[in-house]
């Protein structure tokens, strides 16, 4: 349970900190068109921080941190959303210095971030599933 409380707070620095980031680049460079970096602290307020703070309250409920395949879903998750905030933070920056050239190796680096937030999803729904059905057997 302490593990997901750390995800909260480490996802709520890195939301404020991005936010700082985008502001201060864009500023510095005289930037003013769109980039990534735009909407990389709500990403990371919303699939971090918020989506965090659901996972812990769940866990509240029912005491998910002990369920079969609880360490695979937290870290996939999170190295997900590592490797995807890492490309929106690069792809972002390179907008704002003037490069806005299609980067396939980072669209696909990218795309193996999303199929690990993906996979931590389902294993997330499929021990919530698993946890219902626990708790209505034990109420029957």
């Amino acid at each position: 349970m302490k593990k997901l409380y750390y995800a909260v707070v480490t996802y709520t620095v890195i939301g404020v900190l991005s936010g700082f980031a985008y502001r201060e680049i864009v500023k510095s460079l005289d930037f003013t068109g769109y980039t990534q970096l735009s909407t990389l602290h709500t990403h990371f307020f919303a699939l971090g921080m918020i989506f965090f703070l659901i996972v812990l309250l769940l866990d509240g409920v029912f005491s998910m941190h002990s369920a079969k395949g609880f360490n695979a879903f937290f870290w996939l998750y999170n190295a997900g959303l590592a490797v995807t905030g890492t490309t929106m933070a690069v792809r972002g920056t390179l907008q704002a210095l003037g490069n806005d050239a299609p980067l396939p190796a980072l669209a696909g680096i990218a795309g193996l971030g999303h199929v690990a937030l993906t996979v931590g999803l389902v294993l997330l729904l499929v021990m919530l599933g698993r946890a219902i059905d626990a708790r209505q057997l034990a109420q029957a």
